[in-house]
């Protein structure tokens, strides 16, 4: 049987979607995603003397986290914080090319820059998104919720 032939069923999932119902998430805006550790567990990290340390796998959230722009060229990774069982972040979608869904590592010539985006002479977003530190940004309301 394919996966992809399975429902979902919340009676056995006991899950729901918190999805709005009719709205295009595929659209431009600022969206907030919090992303949590199954049974809550202390994946990524310890608070020690009041302090986050992020180990390997918290380091790994951190680094995926910030190289989602170089594989998804219409957004921008803006505020996020990595805790010991969640993860938080606004993705403002800025809704140039519209890929939702499409792997963008797929190149039909390995090496043709100008059809890879992760290609070093293609990465670059004038900084927008990387390397903010608190109160640099002033835009978007969903921000405070991370500092």
């Amino acid at each position: 049987m394919e996966i992809n032939s399975l429902k979902y069923n919340p009676q056995i999932y006991h899950r729901r979607s918190i999805r709005l119902k009719g709205y295009d998430y595929s659209q431009q805006g600022a969206y907030f995603v919090t992303i949590c550790c199954q049974d809550k567990n202390c994946l990524f990290g310890d608070v020690v003397n009041a302090k986050l340390v992020l180990n390997d796998a918290g380091k790994m959230i951190e680094r995926w986290y910030l190289e989602l722009l170089n594989k998804y060229p219409d957004i921008e990774c803006d505020a996020y914080v990595v805790m010991p069982n969640h993860f938080h972040a606004i993705i403002m979608n800025t809704g140039f090319p519209s890929i939702v869904g499409a792997d963008l590592c797929v190149c039909p010539k390995e090496d043709c820059p100008e059809n890879n985006p992760v290609c070093p002479e293609n990465i670059g977003n004038g900084g927008y998104g990387f390397g903010n530190k608190e109160g640099e940004h002033t835009g978007s309301p969903l921000r405070t919720v991370i500092q």
